[in-house]
Formats: structure tokens, C-alpha cells, sequence
């Protein structure tokens, strides 16, 4: 196998992390996210959010982060919306599910919520005796490569402050979203438009961890309380710590993800280029080229990643994934070998 563009957490960690995790290893530091480190990285998420209010919280991972945050937010009896392809409904076990509350999962074709498509199922249920809808998810960049724009997120956000709904944000792919040649969101725009996001840093040059951040008030009481008993409070949650203290010094964190954006840019004008369309509009790190399934069946031989969907009966939607780590070498060899199989 040449190279895997099966997703972007293949490769370890970046140098820096791994330098100040051994520069730190023998000091010793108060636990359960409570040492130097963690606190210093949640005032650098605060400086870059704008706001000296918002509670920050680390924790391992992003399916982590979704169980907890939607557990802590909801009632037994209320629901969580999202489009069909959210992560929460397509890639978590039924984790949400797990915890007894329902998702109400809508057809979005980019996989990308709007006012427009929430409305008549907010609608259908008034009815006591039907789950009641409480939050709003959606990612961003979404499961198929798209993003949001700032108006699209400010509608989301007016509607679901009208309708009394919380909005929450998936950013296990934050960074690609916020480094996207379309995108026109600061972090300081999301922070004010959500109730709840967090900040990926799994997918972004990390070893693990996601970075969560609770603005409204009302979400923050006892969240830590919520952590420990869902396994999330780490003893040594220095290890989290230390990485979003890197990621987010001298603008390392957008830098990896807007590597990542441009392998998959190249990606992306080099396929286009040999007359092949894609799935859906993609301007971040996960692209989904449409090629004749006998295409597919030789370059599989040669590379790793996912036949994502059927077209038609001769062609198929298949999943590139890049890294901060994947080298230009890479994305040229594949498109050489495409090239060459097509010809």
C-alpha cells in the first residue's frame, strides 16, 4: 500500500507535541485537568474566542464529547435533531441513543441543517405524548466535506434561540472548516452563535483530544460532574493539556489544518482535471471524487480509503482524506497513478 487517505488521525502526533510532552513528563502537576497546562490551554481557547466567560473542557475524544455534552443538556423525555449524515447518527454506536434520548434525523443532501428543514418537525412536535426537541447538532466541516458560512449558522441561530432550542456544535473538524478557502467564520463568531462547540484536535495534529467549550451559562453548572461519571476526567489530564497548550501557541493548530486543505485542494483540481465530478461541494480535507467503479477497483489495489457510495451502476463516490501530515509526494503519486489507470 502507497499511502492511506482513509482519514486524517493515521500519523501520531506533530514534533511539537511530542517534544512538550517530554519536556514536561517529570514535573509534577495537580490532576483531573486542574495542572498548569490544561488551565493555560483553556485561557488560549478563551484569548481566541473572545470571550473570558465561556467554560472550557478537555477530553479525550469526539464521540466522548458528544455523549457528554448531550447528556448534560437533555431531559429524559427531549430529542436531539440532526442531518441524517451527522456523526451522532451514522458513527457513534448508538452512544446518544445509549443514554435513553431520541435523534430525530432529517435529510440534508450537503449535510447541512437549516432553518427551513428543522421547522416542520419542530412543529409535529408539540404533541405531549412525542419527544420534544431540545438541541440542534451540527458539524462543521459536516460528514461530506461542506462547510458553513456565517449567515447559515446566524439563521441557525436565531431560529433556535425563537424556538427555545440549543444549538450545538460538532468541531471534531473545526480546524479545516475555519482554514477553508470559502469559509468567513472566526471562532469568536461560533462561540457567540452556539450554546456549546468544541475544537478537535484528534483530527488535527494531535495525539487525542477535543477541547470543549460550554458559552451558555445555564450548560455550565456541574459539567465536570457529568465528565466524571462518564469516564472523562482524566487523573492525568495533563496529557490534553499540554497538547491544546501547543496546538493553539503561534498559530500551529490553523497551520496543520490548512496543510491538510491544500493536499486536498491538489487532490481535488488533479481529479477534476481528468474530467471527473464529485459528490458533494468540498473545500476542506474530506473530498468525494465520483469514478467508474473499475477505476476504483485498481487504484484500491494501490491506496487506502473508502468507497463512501453507489451512484450508478458503473460508478461510485469514494472518500479522500488528508492530513496536517500528508506530504505533497503523496498527492502526486496518486494522481499519477489515477492518471495512468484511466488512461
Amino acid at each position: 500500500m502507497k499511502y492511506n487517505f482513509f482519514n486524517d488521525y493515521s500519523e501520531g502526533a506533530h514534533p511539537n507535541i511530542l517534544k512538550a510532552l517530554e519536556e514536561s513528563n517529570l514535573i509534577q502537576e495537580t490532576g483531573y485537568g486542574l495542572d498548569s497546562f490544561s488551565l493555560k490551554a483553556q485561557e488560549l481557547v478563551r484569548a481566541l474566542v473572545k470571550n473570558k466567560d465561556v467554560d472550557v473542557h478537555l477530553v479525550s475524544g469526539g464521540t466522548q464529547a458528544n455523549l457528554i455534552v448531550l447528556a448534560s443538556i437533555l431531559k429524559p423525555y427531549e430529542s436531539i435533531i440532526s442531518a441524517t449524515s451527522g456523526h451522532i447518527n451514522t458513527h457513534e454506536a448508538g452512544a446518544v441513543e445509549a443514554t435513553g434520548h431520541k435523534i430525530d434525523a432529517i435529510e440534508a443532501p450537503d449535510g447541512k441543517l437549516t432553518p427551513e428543514l428543522i421547522t416542520n418537525l419542530v412543529a409535529e412536535h408539540e404533541d405531549e405524548h412525542m419527544v420534544k426537541p431540545r438541541v440542534v447538532f451540527i458539524s462543521n466541516s459536516t460528514e461530506v466535506g461542506t462547510i458553513y458560512k456565517k449567515k447559515d449558522i446566524e439563521r441557525l441561530s436565531a431560529y433556535c434561540r425563537e424556538h427555545h432550542l440549543y444549538l450545538y456544535l460538532d468541531g471534531a473538524r473545526l480546524g479545516s472548516a475555519l482554514t477553508s478557502s470559502e469559509n468567513d467564520l472566526t471562532l469568536a463568531d461560533i462561540c457567540s452563535l452556539t450554546d456549546v462547540f468544541y475544537i478537535g484536535g484528534t483530527k488535527n495534529g494531535a495525539f487525542l483530544g477535543e477541547a470543549i467549550v460550554i458559552r451558555n451559562k445555564e450548560l455550565q453548572k456541574e459539567f465536570r460532574r457529568m465528565m466524571k461519571q462518564r469516564g472523562a476526567l482524566l487523573a492525568k489530564g495533563r496529557v490534553l493539556g499540554i497538547q491544546f497548550a501547543e496546538l493553539l501557541r503561534d498559530n500551529l493548530f490553523f497551520d496543520l489544518a490548512k496543510h491538510a486543505n491544500e493536499m486536498a485542494a491538489r487532490l481535488s483540481s488533479g481529479i477534476a482535471k481528468l474530467g471527473f465530478k464529485f459528490l458533494t461541494n468540498s473545500p476542506t480535507n474530506q473530498i468525494f471524487p465520483i469514478l467508474p467503479n473499475r477505476v476504483i477497483e485498481k487504484i484500491q489495489t494501490m491506496y487506502g480509503f473508502y468507497v463512501w457510495s453507489k451512484v450508478d451502476d458503473k460508478s461510485s463516490s469514494i472518500r479522500l482524506v488528508t492530513s496536517w501530515a500528508t506530504k505533497e509526494e503523496a498527492v502526486e503519486e496518486f494522481l499519477a497513478d489515477i492518471k495512468s489507470v484511466v488512461s
